[in-house]
């Protein structure tokens, strides 16, 4: 059976482009006979507000969605995360980095979908791992793997090339796993089959297809959707204000309405979708 899922941070608000994702992984299941997955990717610190989980959960009831099984928080998977990282650690492709972004800015010379990519300083130094971060040794890892694919269902079969962030991140300083880490190894213990999820995500699945192969994960499909945007061409955001669902609930909108209109692409003045898509080599 396939399964998709949606993963939203309690981290701010839900906001129409939360909706719209969440909209394309329920419908997507639903319509393939499938099952349907809420997980809260509650582990980012300070940032993640306990009680912004019932906000999401009555803001999915308001559009009419329904999930399977109890809610999932990454919160409650934290040794699996542990343990992850000491079996890269033992297969030799991670290693501390204490560089500090604005060291990495100044040193760069490349750039990568998440901005200047690692030049590789602490790759060949001694580094105390006490309080440093775990990057991944791209090149050493994709010398174990050999030549990896994947498959979108909008843009087709990819080479994956996991080169073009450089060496990320996977066991942070500040918090127990990265993204590419924690949400690996999440949809893997989740059984998800299909990851949907926005079109700024595409090159993100070339570092998680190399986590899949290195830790023996089962490989899902990916459906890279198009993203509800602003006016200025920028995806709708928390940290910008972007209205809420909750706000939108409370003042009596009709959250099954507003669904409708989503899937039927009518979007709110000011608000809409970029086909564009970052679809790396």
């Amino acid at each position: 059976m396939m399964r998709t899922r949606f993963a939203p941070s309690p981290n701010g608000p839900l906001h129409l482009g939360h909706a719209y994702a969440a909209l394309v992984a329920h419908d997507t299941a639903r319509a393939r006979g499938g099952s349907f997955a809420l997980r809260i990717e509650d582990i980012d610190g300070e940032r993640s507000r306990a009680e912004l989980v019932e906000e999401f959960l009555l803001d999915l009831q308001w559009l009419g969605l329904e999930w399977d099984g109890a809610p999932i928080f990454q919160s409650h998977r934290l040794p699996g995360y542990a343990a992850a990282g000491e079996r890269l650690k033992a297969m030799d492709v991670l290693y501390p980095c204490n560089c500090t972004r604005a060291e990495i800015a100044a040193a760069a010379t490349k750039f990568g979908p998440d901005g200047p990519v690692y030049p590789g300083t602490c790759r060949n130094r001694h580094v105390d791992p006490t309080g440093a971060a775990w990057r991944l040794d791209t090149g050493r890892a994709m010398a174990l793997t050999g030549p990896l694919e994947w498959v979108d269902e909008i843009a087709g079969r990819r080479d994956a090339t996991p080169m073009i962030f450089g060496d990320v991140v996977l066991l942070r300083k500040d918090l127990p796993a990265s993204y590419h880490l924690a949400a690996t190894l999440d949809d893997a213990a989740d059984g998800v089959t299909l990851v949907t999820r926005g079109m700024d995500l595409f090159p993100a699945s070339h570092i998680h297809r190399l986590l899949q192969a290195l830790l023996d994960l089962p490989v899902p499909t990916w459906l890279h959707h198009p993203l509800l945007v602003e006016p200025d061409g920028r995806k709708l955001a928390k940290r910008r204000g972007s209205p809420s669902l909750g706000d939108c609930r409370r003042a009596g909108e009709d959250g099954r309405a507003i669904a409708t209109a989503l899937r039927e692409g009518r979007f709110p003045a000011g608000i809409s979708l970029s086909q564009g898509i970052h679809q790396t080599p």
